[in-house]
């Protein structure tokens, strides 16, 4: 199953978790989708009302930004690790 690995800053959207294993793989997409059914509030973080990736979140599958490597349809193995890193801004 893959695992998302959850920052501090978003745990409370996941009720409190650092990791959620899911049971969807295949695509990011695919990954998202499940998190959005299970999770509603985590994913709203991640996504936008159109469905892509906020442009102030880093995903990672694998230690690959999924940016560069495909986007939502990023390939997700049974076994990955999927890192949502959100941006940090400040003076």
């Amino acid at each position: 199953m893959p695992t998302l690995l959850i920052p501090g800053v978003l745990r409370a959207e996941a009720g409190g978790a650092a990791r959620l294993e899911v049971t969807a793989h295949g695509s990011l997409a695919a990954v998202l989708d499940e998190v959005r059914d299970r999770w509603p509030r985590l994913e709203r973080r991640i996504r936008d009302e159109g469905g892509t990736l906020r442009r102030y979140v880093n995903v990672y599958v694998d230690g690959e930004d999924c940016r560069r490597s495909g986007g939502l349809e990023t390939a997700v193995p049974a076994a990955a690790e999927i890192q949502v890193i959100p941006s940090v801004a400040g003076g």
